[in-house]
């Protein structure tokens, strides 16, 4: 099985169809961490912004995608999208492994790895910084596929994750190179 990850999208269509194209298309589904099609009020306007597109490629996308709220979904999001964006968790369960996603803006490091403890995750996907992470501990893994079009990376390269039967890999879109990986 071949999940994608992504987080923080941000209504950015060409970064999405860039990323669907090279990353996703072969998965069997998406998780998306929140943050999908508003900009936020604290982030500069992307060029590429349309919200609208974005949305109508989510609900052609013939991967299907678990979206679960970030701090700047609302509710018209969910009114536009055709899969329902959940809150606060998505609990998935894949390859025997219990997967949460959570868009994270309410949690430090230890609140991370207490809600995946408390909740017996294998992975706990999150998203709101924008930086990836990917952090292995005691069994449990914390991941953040960072943004692929907001990226706050020093060198401003997006980012997103991959999940397959044996393993995590956080992948550099603009270079493709997995920069990041741990066994699961």
């Amino acid at each position: 099985m071949k999940i994608g990850v992504v987080s923080d999208t941000h209504g950015c269509v060409e970064t999405w169809r860039e990323v669907y194209r090279r990353y996703f298309a072969d998965c069997d589904f998406i998780l998306h961490a929140g943050d999908v099609l508003y900009h936020g009020p604290r982030n500069p306007i992307p060029a590429e912004y349309n919200p609208k597109e974005l949305a109508e490629e989510l609900n052609a996308c013939p991967v299907p995608v678990i979206i679960v709220a970030g701090n700047c979904d609302a509710e018209v999001d969910a009114m536009v999208l055709d899969m329902p964006v959940q809150a606060p968790y998505a609990y998935v369960f894949a390859d025997g492994r219990r997967i949460i996603v959570h868009h994270g803006q309410s949690l430090d490091e230890a609140g991370r790895w207490a809600l995946a403890k408390r909740l017996g995750a294998a992975v706990l996907v999150t998203g709101h910084t924008h930086v990836p992470e990917l952090t292995k501990r005691d069994g449990v893994t914390l991941l953040n596929p960072g943004s692929p079009a907001m990226s706050k990376r020093l060198d401003g390269h997006g980012t997103v994750a991959r999940i397959t039967a044996g393993k995590i890999e956080i992948i550099d879109i603009v270079t493709g190179e997995v920069f990041a990986h741990e066994e699961l």
